[in-house]
């Protein structure tokens, strides 16, 4: 698992690359956790290479869309590729989080 954070303008950028899963997802909640707290709230997270995420994954998407969502910000989900859209339509999570 790979996270690539940027910032650009008023956003930050997230470029997630690999897996979320059992073996990863310790490393992606450290790679995120200080955008729970920055002074940006604005996160545009690019899932492009995104080839899978577990419920833990799911978990850390949800805390991170509440964190954005506590300091007025908008997180949006970009490049899904259809099987990972797919757990995120089953779970109910495309609902919360916006997904383009």
């Amino acid at each position: 698992m790979e996270v690539t954070i940027t910032n650009q303008e008023s956003k930050t950028v997230v470029v997630l690359n690999g897996r979320i899963d059992t073996t990863t997802v310790e490393k992606f909640q450290q790679d995120v956790s200080p955008l729970m707290e920055g002074e940006n709230p604005d996160i545009d997270i690019d899932c492009t290479a995104l080839s899978y995420t577990s419920s833990q994954g799911l978990r850390t998407f949800l805390m991170l869309q509440k964190s954005v969502m506590k300091r007025g910000g908008k997180m949006v989900m970009r490049n899904m590729n259809p099987q990972v859209k797919e757990v995120f339509d089953i779970t109910g999570f495309s609902n919360i989080i916006t997904i383009v």
